[in-house]
């Protein structure tokens, strides 16, 4: 009984670690427009982190699909930084968010 509980809640550790550690911090919204800051850009995933003017923080994975500009012009995932100002247009699949189309604003 007591192996059991051990490996129970050993697991359950696990899971939470696990989950702290993949941006469990963040939120899903419904698909739309948000206008926000970009806390964190990790570029081997292409996958940035936004936080909303409403306080709520995205996480989204560009895909084929997403386009992302500057001025008007269409520029590299290699052109966001953090603390850049952002619009994001993103479609909620489930519980995740598939951006559309980012806009840098600076």
């Amino acid at each position: 009984m007591k192996t059991r509980l051990f490996k129970t809640g050993s697991m359950l550790s696990l899971i939470i670690l696990m989950l702290t550690a993949c941006g469990g911090n963040t939120d899903v919204v419904d698909s739309g427009t948000y206008e926000g800051t970009i806390e964190e850009v990790e570029a081997d995933k292409t996958e940035i982190y936004v936080k909303t003017l409403d306080d709520q923080t995205l996480e989204l994975y560009f895909t084929d699909q997403t386009t992302l500009t500057k001025s008007g012009e269409k520029v590299d995932f290699s052109a966001l930084q953090k603390g850049q100002r952002v619009v994001v247009e993103v479609e909620r699949v489930g519980k995740r968010l598939d951006p559309l189309s980012v806009k840098i604003l600076e």
